[in-house]
């Protein structure tokens, strides 16, 4: 049977992730921003949690591990590189690291570039990443510690992936994410489809995470600064990837 994986919205854009082997038993939750919704899902669906996987230290993905933890048996998986601010770590884990939840293979990737020491869990039974604040809907997360080359080879790494990954991020930023986009790849069909289905969806409340990954090579400007329609409109053309994303990342940062 396959891996059942629940998005619980949190705090007020956060979204956290369960993963449910329905065989085993045996479930995970992917970042930690509020206790209570989390605690409801599970109550709701009868499950104990067994693995807190975090993928990176900033509050709003952390602060109820140790609620969490209290409340029920389970193990915490986080990067070795990050474990001096992380909540403490019964696992540590870094690039290349693969481990099993149940029957599940997971694959560790270091994504640095939003923070230092940021991983993404790769699950390709599952066609499933979740990638947090690094690779987002229509976007990629601010450089609050990496450099823009730290950023785009991470972004890089993530793009490589099967095009049929569905990409479970952190936030529900994509409305104003595509926003942005529209202004520095207008002409981009495939983006102004996008553009309007994710209006829709926000009309009716419905969440716009998880996003496909063959679609955010399509859409998201973050992935597609070797693209020359793009360069063109930044008047780059020619200009290497990495300086193509940087001043794409620096012109989102000023929108």
């Amino acid at each position: 049977m396959p891996l059942e994986i629940v998005t619980v919205p949190c705090l007020t854009d956060n979204y956290a992730f369960l993963l449910h082997a329905p065989i085993s038993g045996l479930t995970a939750l992917v970042d930690a921003p509020e206790a209570a919704p989390i605690e409801a899902e599970l109550a709701k669906r009868g499950w104990n949690l067994d693995f807190i996987l975090i993928t990176h230290h900033h509050a709003d993905h952390i602060q109820a591990v140790d609620a969490l933890r209290e409340k029920f048996d389970t193990t915490v998986i986080g990067a070795e590189a990050d474990a001096h601010r992380l909540p403490a770590l019964d696992m540590k884990v870094k690039d290349g690291t693969v481990f099993s939840l149940a029957s599940e293979e997971v694959r560790v990737m270091d994504v640095s570039g939003h923070t230092n020491g940021h991983i993404a869990f790769y699950l390709p039974n599952a066609k499933a990443l979740f990638s947090a604040d690094s690779l987002m809907a229509l976007g990629c997360g601010r450089l609050f510690e990496g450099t823009a080359e730290e950023m785009f080879a991470s972004l890089s790494k993530m793009a490589a992936l099967p095009a049929e990954t569905t990409v479970f991020s952190g936030h529900e930023y994509t409305q104003a994410n595509a926003k942005f986009a529209l202004t520095v790849d207008p002409n981009n069909e495939d983006l102004l489809a996008r553009v309007a289905s994710i209006d829709a969806a926000r009309e009716k409340g419905e969440a716009t995470v998880p996003s496909n990954l063959g679609l955010e090579l399509a859409t998201n400007p973050f992935l597609r600064p070797h693209i020359a329609e793009l360069q063109t409109q930044l008047n780059m053309v020619g200009a290497s990837p990495d300086a193509v994303f940087a001043e794409i990342r620096r012109r989102k940062d000023n929108f």
